[in-house]
């Protein structure tokens, strides 16, 4: 064996590179390397790196707001007709707002709102009105009697 063999040291753990020289100062990064290649550009970079919060919010507000403004037309609302109907109907029965809506087990406001046309159409709630009024609030004929059951 020769000597050299005996002085020569291996050393494993950080700082031993491949190439067999001493580790440089600190190299570019992956980061920057990829960048000096044209790999990512400045905008590719998170901004909110480190954070669980960088696309909960923003990605789902930014689609709510698409939706919204994809909104072909706000939905319908209930035909002045059928308001003044119900109106109608409720005075020459006696009853109050609040009457008919305990009568077809409503909020005294849902009857209110369909007077005044600012409900959106309930078919289950016309329903009630149709047959606690005795009167049509749906179809063609809105204000015709209600007829009974349909005769074969």
């Amino acid at each position: 064996m020769s000597n050299t063999d005996w002085d020569s040291k291996t050393v494993i753990g950080r700082g031993v590179r491949p190439s067999g020289g001493a580790p440089s100062s600190s190299g570019p990064t992956a980061y920057e390397r990829a960048k000096q290649v044209g790999a990512i550009t400045e905008n590719d970079r998170k901004v909110t790196a480190g954070t669980n919060k960088g696309h909960v919010g923003t990605d789902h507000q930014r689609i709510a707001k698409l939706d919204r403004d994809n909104e072909v037309a706000p939905p319908p609302k209930v035909a002045p007709t059928v308001g003044k109907t119900i109106g109608q109907k409720r005075q020459e029965k006696g009853l109050t707002q609040k009457d008919l809506a305990t009568k077809i087990n409503e909020k005294p406001q849902v009857v209110q709102e369909y007077e005044s046309g600012k409900a959106v159409p309930n078919p289950q709630i016309l329903a009630k009105l149709e047959r606690a009024l005795g009167v049509k609030l749906r179809g063609k004929d809105i204000g015709s009697p209600l007829g009974g059951p349909k005769k074969k």
